[in-house]
């Protein structure tokens, strides 16, 4: 996984960084389907999309000051700035190659990109309201510290919205370090069978853009990260072999 997020990333950038691969994150359908009213440019994007909102409308996010960690190429930050109204949206990641596409693609009102590290947050104590973190956080070489900083950069009530995944046999390790951090649970939901069902719903859309924009000799990693259906990390999810799931803490 560390060999992904250091190497991984910044490749996928250079390789599919147009405006066809706005997102980095695995997908989420609900049964019926979730059905989530989007514009005619978000469409293609709609199981990705839904992952981001599901998450990030645990709470009212406008007028809040909102800090997303690791935000990928930033499509979740440009629809959440586009739909939910939030007084500022800051997208901090450690890939600096996809810190400037961010900057060039999604120019809005209120959203700027920052290159930084995770457990390292570049911020003062208590600048933001919200800090959101997608599908990220199992690539930390500490995932404690950057707890540590979520909970220093959040206000006094402010919420961290929180959705990732770990191999089972890693499960009580995170539940341990999630319990030890500064904040309080809310609410926690596991949507295993929600991921599995977007990432079969979007798996023929990965599987394409990948035989078009990926060099051949790199097209089976690329399925392989990327969750397309018989993939190894599809498998995974397939097989029951993760624990994915969604998170709202306060900051009390």
């Amino acid at each position: 996984m560390k060999l992904v997020a250091k190497y991984g990333y910044p490749l996928g950038t250079r390789l599919m960084g147009g405006d066809e691969m706005l997102f980095i994150n695995w997908a989420y359908e609900e049964d019926p389907p979730m059905a989530l009213p989007l514009s005619a440019s978000d469409e293609p994007d709609r199981y990705y999309i839904q992952l981001y909102h599901t998450v990030a409308t645990q709470v009212d996010l406008e007028g809040k000051k909102v800090l997303e960690v690791s935000c990928g190429h930033g499509g979740g930050a440009s629809y959440l700035s586009r739909t939910q109204d939030p007084a500022s949206y800051t997208g901090l990641d450690l890939n600096a190659a996809g810190i400037r596409f961010c900057q060039k693609r999604h120019e809005l009102p209120g959203l700027d990109f920052v290159q930084g590290d995770a457990e390292n947050l570049p911020f003062p104590d208590e600048s933001f309201d919200v800090v959101l973190n997608i599908e990220a956080s199992h690539h930390y070489p500490h995932f404690p510290r950057f707890l540590a900083e979520v909970a220093r950069v959040l206000r006094p009530g402010g919420h961290f919205l929180y959705a990732d995944l770990r191999a089972l046999h890693l499960v009580p390790q995170w539940e341990a370090a999630l319990a030890d951090a500064p904040l309080r649970c809310v609410s926690q939901r596991a949507i295993d069978d929600e991921v599995k069902r977007g990432l079969e719903k979007n798996s023929p859309r990965l599987q394409e853009l990948i035989g078009r924009r990926v060099p051949r000799f790199l097209q089976r990693f690329a399925r392989n990260q990327g969750g397309v259906q018989g993939g190894r990390l599809y498998r995974g999810v397939e097989l029951g072999m993760f624990s994915y799931r969604v998170y709202c803490f306060v900051k009390d």
